[in-house]
């Protein structure tokens, strides 16, 4: 007899169908073919009713009750079914019922069996995980990159996913929602079910579910606070006051994350059981839900919520909070369902209003009036893209947006203009200082003939290299602790100054930033130089130093220059 799960579904097969991805520390659904686990987990994040639990069971629909209203194009009777079956995290109707959903907003023709394992063998060469990291498209934020328990398998095969799905659909240039949510959904289903998922839900034209571009990423956090102030105008309020002179937008342009980074995950699952139907008005609900919750906690005296308790950390309050929901998910879809009078007319109203707006300043005034979120300070503008692609043969566009994520904020609101290269202004010291001394702050960009790419970002004037103390004797080095090292192939890393953290202890060998003469240049020391050229820029060598805490930048140690690039920045 086959063991069948109460939705009639074999466990054989659900175990084919459901994630085999999960941290088995995290994992209640089942015994999963490539997870050696044999107890249940102690984690907490699903900490929810089990299917085998005693007591009375709720009367949930079935997929095949749900799926029913889907086929029949009962859009408002599946929206409400949604929203009121409280299906537990581990329940195995979510490894059919999301794939459904989303199936439904497909655009154009259905996919082919294996289409996506076609698409895989384009990308990558293989269908086998590669050893090593995968590149991530740069639409990707990586400080977002939530995995949700997945295993390092299970990471890998986000990885792969959302990178299919870049080469696929070129036109997305920003999305930071879009790797988190992939994450989520590999809990309930393969990898090739996951890829048609997303893919479903970054094609719709009428319905927003993904934002795809930095632009429209602007404007659902502007749309949640013109909605706040008329549907959470208390909690808004409420805001206001404890923020201590911050604007309370600071906080909204987080938002998303209030729920894709803050909320459990039995909550988060349950909000992406409407999602899936709905778009994003169910995260702009939610998100209001989350403000009104606040508030009414926070108005209880002694509260862990309350302005004396949050005054001091006002900007992490909300994301706590949601972290700590002192709700069942139940309550928080209750509560966002329950707001009054927010249509989804009334809501692409505000949208496109908002969006216009933006637009209209944008052309006016330029991108730089534009307020920029936190999570997109460090993208690189689409002209930024241009000019360095079209001057450096040393960066690719992956490469330039790496490295565009480590650069200090205020350096990414300024253009890119290249000052010094050895393929146009020959290899000399002499030369390199005409053109590049003046400038602050400079990238430098080494191209090794091993093919190695490295390099630092130096924060003061290479002019500096002449200044003298107050005894008339030139410093032997200069620079500030802005100033770093990073590898961008074969490996990607960043080696910030190591007195970054604040850290009283450091000794002279920690702050050893620039040196420059007639005769080399060198970037780190104490115990070893970083980097260091002759002056030829021909040959030179990379060492661990003190400074940066950093290995050699390249395997050998020593190498050949086979290209310089030393970038400004107009306007710094």
């Amino acid at each position: 007899m086959v063991a069948k799960t109460p939705e009639g579904i074999s466990l054989e097969n659900l175990c084919k169908r459901a994630s085999v991805y999960i941290d088995p520390d995290c994992d209640l659904y089942l015994e999963l073919q490539y997870i050696q686990s044999s107890k249940i987990a102690k984690c907490s994040c699903f900490n929810v009713q089990l299917l085998t639990s005693k007591g009375k069971k709720p009367n949930l629909k079935t997929f095949q009750d749900v799926n029913a209203l889907i086929q029949q194009g009962k859009k408002r009777d599946t929206k409400l079914v949604l929203r009121e079956n409280a299906w537990p995290t581990n329940s195995p109707i979510r490894s059919q019922l999301w794939p459904a959903l989303c199936a439904q907003h497909h655009v154009g023709k259905t996919m082919l069996d294996g289409f996506y394992w076609d698409m895989v063998n384009q990308v990558f060469g293989t269908t086998e995980l590669p050893e090593k990291p995968i590149m991530l498209p740069p639409f990707v934020d990586s400080t977002h990159c939530l995995p949700y328990h997945l295993t390092r398998k299970g990471r890998a095969v986000a990885d792969r996913v959302v990178s299919v799905l870049g080469y696929a659909c070129p036109d997305i240039t920003y999305s930071p929602t879009l790797y988190p949510i992939t994450s989520i959904l590999l809990h309930f289903m393969s990898e090739e079910e996951c890829y048609h998922c997303m893919a479903s839900l970054v094609a719709p034209k009428e319905k927003v579910f993904i934002t795809q571009t930095k632009l429209l990423y602007e404007v659902t956090w502007k749309t949640v606070m013109q909605i706040a102030k008329k549907h959470a105008k208390s909690a808004l309020s409420y805001l206001s006051t404890i923020c201590n002179g911050q604007k309370p937008e600071s906080l909204f342009m987080d938002w998303c994350w209030w729920i894709l980074g803050g909320l459990p995950f039995p909550h988060l699952v349950r909000v992406m059981d409407c999602f899936f139907h709905e778009g994003i008005k169910v995260f702009y609900r939610v998100s209001l839900a989350i403000l009104i919750l606040f508030h009414k906690h926070a108005s209880i005296s002694s509260s862990d919520w309350d302005a004396d308790a949050i005054k001091n950390d006002i900007d992490n309050a909300l994301p706590k909070f949601c972290k700590h929901i002192p709700v069942s998910p139940t309550k928080l879809l209750r509560t966002a369902f329950s707001i009054r009078a927010l249509s989804s007319t009334y809501i692409s109203r505000v949208f496109l209003k908002t969006e216009m707006l933006l637009k209209s300043k944008s052309v006016l005034s330029g991108t730089k009036q534009m307020v920029r979120s936190r999570s997109s300070d460090n993208l690189p503008t689409s002209q930024s893209q241009i000019n360095v692609q079209m001057m450096s043969h040393t960066l690719t566009i992956r490469e330039l947006f790496t490295l565009w994520s480590w650069l200090p904020v205020r350096i990414t609101m300024y253009q890119p203009v290249l000052l010094y290269t050895t393929e146009e202004h020959g290899c000399s010291l002499t030369t390199f200082y005409v053109r590049v001394e003046q400038h602050e702050p400079t990238l430098l960009m080494i191209k090794t003939c091993n093919n190695e790419v490295f390099g630092a970002y130096c924060s003061s004037r290479w002019y500096e290299r002449n200044l003298k103390d107050d005894r008339g004797q030139r410093q032997a080095y200069f620079g500030t602790g802005e100033t770093f090292l990073f590898s961008l192939y074969p490996e990607r890393a960043k080696y910030p100054w190591v007195g970054i953290e604040g850290d009283t202890s450091l000794g002279h060998a920690s702050e050893l930033f620039m040196a420059a003469d007639s005769k080399m240049i060198t970037i780190g020391g104490g115990e070893g130089q970083a980097i260091w050229m002759d002056e030829n820029i021909r040959f030179g060598k990379t060492d661990r130093c003190q400074t940066f805490n950093n290995p050699p930048l390249c395997a050998s140690g020593d190498f050949e220059i086979r290209v310089l690039e030393v970038y400004g920045f107009v306007g710094a």
